[in-house]
């Protein structure tokens, strides 16, 4: 079907609507006809609601009783391939189509017509007299850079009256604009800024710029050493996107990354993109919305939903650190950024570049087969070099019982502080300790809501629940048994070793770094950004400091319990494991000085501890795929995990016996199904979940079996099942 077909006034048209509806709904064509993929607003009921007319009308009932849509709205109609992969995003994941269509149409004010309006950003000076109302507001503004604000998102963010915004305005602290509700981003120049690179990184650009001169579809996977240049490399492939006239997308797995990143882009190309993320206002959302719709826009920088955007002519697609398990979405609609890239790629013959230094093993096996191009970068660029890494044998170390920091560790530490260099010291255990335990009667202090035991966060003075958020005051007495002063941590979490590091180097400036403890993007963009610039002599963190930062001081490297990712049964355990650990010593010695990376653990002769102090990666991939392919799992095999939840444990177990009891349409495709079985946090925010787990050989035709299997049952009351292909995680 052409994406300019017409629709004249008055003729039928099929409309998806953004409603929880299982089908699309007949319309008359509004005033003025519309085109195929046209947003219109349509009456359902007493309302009206956005749509996309998807087709033409069935007509197939009283023709009488169908009524017009009200208007087709001004904004560029949803082309032939967007339509195409929400459609097929939604038979892969087994999505609704209106969750789908919810998911591409994220942006506020869509029906708004165009119009002038007022924003307000940063202007000059300070204000005559300070106010804790005027400090939220220039906190605000400050807090996302040069962006604009409406006056009523102004407000609401900075919780003050308008009558605050104004008087700052009449003192030209803040400046108000007129200026078009729309308009199109800075053109970026692909002859701008370019770097001279090194031969290897010359090499790969060379060839992501062939295919991206193509105009057809592929995949390629860059891999580079960290420090190696990954990112000035495809950069060179998004400046020849640029000059065909095609738009680019580059993903990002964290949300700090973004400013770095912005003004590495700025840089290359001499203006900012567009931003797609948390952290952007509704005001510039939904202008990013409507320009690159338009093809007002030739770049964006986004989290994984920026996949979702209605590009008018994507010609790349990038995904940095494509193994991050962040590009994987773990509620509403259940996707895998890495693979949804792939598939809307294909569909509108677009490039794409899977970046790491740490492949996952799905990418690592398509690029052995042949199905994935593959670039390897195996030389840091410039005269850094790759950090040497040692194993600390815990067993013969002598440490009190309430103690992390070996001595082996603590004198390596000493040497990099005399030296004027950065150390790291690295824990992937938010909070201050993970269990609270009453030493008078035994009881761990777990939320009231969930499964799962409370985090002491001591910089808050709470505890917290990690699964549902839930926090409560730090008790005096033991809940359980009352007796005061038995309370205790177990284990330590990055703010425990901040204390301890605090009692072993009084004197040192220290940094912490874990996503609990910054109000905002902003401020921890601004704490990054002081570490880089060395304002810090230690840094302790969570796994927030793996991901791609660059700090020219950090020379040393400490992994406290290099362990600990490899407890449990999650699959993907070893390959997790082996990739953060990488990653977190690939950020020692990113400058002239040489690095060091030393890992604490109980068990060096362990095949994962092993290959990450040898760097035998290829060694690590073959084995692990061996493992993977003998028990056909992913990326040799499919699963598929069923989360079955609600308020009654006894309905949820019997809706998931029942399943188990008719699974007559897996059993024709042979797959297995496992459980049901309590989830490993069996109840969240109140809600008992039971999980159901289903594997299958690659081959077989999965969601249509998946499909007919689960759509035997209707749920009643609050029973809700999702199914989550794929699964990454199995909480």
């Amino acid at each position: 079907m052409s994406e300019t077909q017409f629709f004249p006034e008055g003729s039928l048209i099929a409309v998806l609507t953004t409603q929880p509806l299982d089908r699309v709904l007949d319309y008359k064509a509004p005033d003025g006809g519309v085109l195929l993929g046209a947003f219109v607003e349509v009456p359902l009921g007493p309302r009206r609601v956005l749509g996309v007319v998807w087709g033409p009308g069935k007509g197939d009932y009283d023709i009488n009783k169908i009524r017009p849509a009200n208007r087709a709205l001004d904004v560029a109609p949803m082309g032939d391939d967007m339509r195409g992969f929400l459609q097929r995003a939604a038979d892969y994941t087994l999505t609704p189509m209106n969750a789908m269509l919810r998911l591409a149409t994220r942006a506020p004010g869509l029906s708004d017509p165009p119009s002038m309006r007022k924003i307000y950003r940063r202007g000059e000076g300070e204000p005559d007299r300070q106010t804790d109302a005027r400090r939220r507001v220039l906190e605000t503004l400050s807090e996302y850079g040069n962006l604009a604000f409406t006056m009523g998102e102004l407000s609401e963010m900075a919780g003050v009256t308008n009558s605050v915004i104004k008087g700052l305005v009449k003192q030209g602290v803040v400046r108000e604009e007129a200026a078009p509700r729309d308009t199109p981003f800075a053109r970026l120049d692909p002859e701008y800024g370019g770097k001279e690179l090194s031969a290897d990184q010359e090499a790969g650009a060379a060839e992501l710029r062939a295919g991206v001169q193509s105009g057809t579809y592929g995949t390629t996977l860059l891999r580079g050493v960290t420090g190696s240049g990954k990112t000035e490399v495809y950069l060179e492939a998004v400046a020849e996107c640029l000059r065909k006239g095609r738009q680019a997308l580059v993903l990002l797995p964290e949300i700090a990354l973004t400013a770095e990143f912005l003004t590495r882009v700025e840089a290359r190309f001499g203006a900012k993109p567009a931003e797609w993320h948390s952290g952007v206002t509704m005001t510039e959302r939904r202008r990013t919305w409507k320009m690159v719709g338009e093809g007002g826009v030739q770049m964006v920088i986004g989290a994984r939903s920026a996949l979702f955007l209605p590009y008018r002519d994507l010609g790349l697609i990038i995904v940095d650190e494509e193994h991050d398990t962040s590009y994987k979405q773990e509620d509403g609609v259940l996707y895998n950024a890495r693979d949804m890239a792939v598939l809307r790629a294909a569909l509108c013959e677009a490039q794409v570049v899977l970046a790491s230094a740490t492949p996952s093993l799905e990418s690592w096996a398509n690029a052995e087969a042949g199905k994935y191009k593959k670039l390897e970068l195996t030389s840091r660029y410039g005269a850094s070099v790759l950090p040497e890494m040692r194993a600390i044998d815990m067993r013969t170390e002598k440490l009190p019982a309430s103690r992390w920091i070996s001595p082996s560790l603590k004198a390596a530490v000493d040497a990099r502080i005399a030296k004027g260099e950065q150390a790291l010291l690295f824990i992937n255990r938010r909070g201050y300790a993970p269990v609270t335990i009453c030493r008078a009667c035994g009881h761990q202090i777990g939320c009231d809501n969930c499964d799962a035991r409370m985090v002491e966060h001591r910089f808050l003075r709470r505890l917290l629940c990690h699964q549902c958020g839930e926090t409560k005051p730090m008790p005096e007495a033991c809940p359980s048994c009352e007796v005061e002063g038995k309370l205790a941590p177990v284990g330590p979490g990055v703010e425990r070793l901040a204390e301890e590091a605090q009692e072993l180097w009084p004197e040192a400036r220290q940094a912490v770094l874990s996503s609990d403890l910054f109000g905002s993007a902003r401020a921890l963009k601004e704490s990054i950004q002081t570490i880089a610039d060395g304002g810090a002599d230690i840094i302790i963190g969570t796994q927030l400091v793996a991901k791609g930062h660059n700090f020219p001081l950090l020379t040393l490297v400490g992994v406290i319990d290099a362990d600990l990712g490899l407890q449990g049964s999650d699959l993907r355990a070893a390959e997790r494991t082996f990739q953060l650990m990488r990653q977190v010593a690939g950020r020692a010695g990113r400058s002239e000085r040489a690095g060091l990376a030393l890992l604490q653990t109980f068990q060096p002769e362990h095949p994962v501890i092993r290959a990450i102090l040898t760097g035998d990666e290829t060694g690590f991939w073959r084995a692990e795929a061996d493992e993977r392919r003998h028990a056909v799992v992913p990326p040799f095999g499919r699963m598929a995990g069923i989360i079955l939840s609600g308020g009654d444990v006894a309905q949820v177990f019997d809706l998931g016996n029942a399943l188990a009891r008719n699974a007559g349409a897996l059993h024709a495709i042979g797959a297995q199904v496992y459980g049901p079985a309590p989830a490993p946090i069996a109840r969240v925010r109140g809600r008992h979940r039971v999980r159901l787990l289903v594997k299958a050989d690659k081959s077989a035709p999965l969601q249509a079996a998946l499909a007919q299997w689960v759509g035997q049952f209707r749920l009643k009351g609050d029973l809700r099942l999702a199914v989550d292909i794929d699964p990454q995680s199995f909480y």
